[in-house]
């Protein structure tokens, strides 16, 4: 994937080595505002040898196929995230996607855009027939983004998951990318 432009002067590109000094900025600065919606983590992954090791893990599953995760940049800063995760081929043809942005990034159209960029790629790049997501009941923000990118509510879950130390209940999401039978050989 090329870097895609987003508003805001943003671009969203594959994680890189490197990218963890300025993925331990952005995490630490909105630590206690993500909290309620985050597994709880050990303070190691806080210190710039976890972050390090979070970057590290991102970039060999991207290269293995087992994910697909960009993060959200506007110069050196990196402003968020999105993963594709859970990735499922076969006759599932299946993703998880997940995404957060910097507080003060909020608002703008960015992540609606880089969700949408996900989408494309899911399709066009990963061959996939859909991709689902989640969120917590209250985060309004979040289910608007998946709206505007024509992901439709299926349903509620209890006890989905374990959040911030206690099993938390989510609104279920999906979005049918296309029709088409599952390519050939990606079982």
């Amino acid at each position: 994937m090329r870097p895609a432009e987003l508003p805001a002067g943003a671009l969203l590109r594959p994680i890189e080595p490197g990218d963890d000094v300025a993925l331990r900025e952005v995490s630490l600065r909105n630590r206690e505002r993500f909290r309620r919606s985050s597994p709880v983590q050990p303070e190691s992954y806080w210190t710039p040898e976890g972050q390090r090791g979070r970057v590290d893990t991102a970039v060999r599953r991207n290269a293995a196929g087992e994910a697909w995760t960009c993060v959200i940049v506007r110069g050196e800063a990196i402003l968020g995230m999105v993963s594709l995760s859970s990735i499922v081929r076969g006759p599932f043809c299946n993703a998880s996607i997940g995404y957060w942005i910097d507080a003060a990034e909020e608002g703008r159209g960015v992540m609606s855009a880089a969700v949408g960029a996900a989408c494309a790629v899911a399709e066009a790049e990963l061959g996939l027939h859909r991709v689902e997501a989640s969120t917590l009941p209250d985060n309004i923000a979040s289910q608007r983004v998946l709206d505007k990118n024509g992901f439709e509510r299926f349903g509620r879950a209890r006890n989905y998951l374990y959040l911030n130390g206690q099993w938390q209940e989510a609104v279920l999401y999906q979005r049918i990318l296309h029709d088409r039978p599952p390519t050939p050989g990606s079982a």
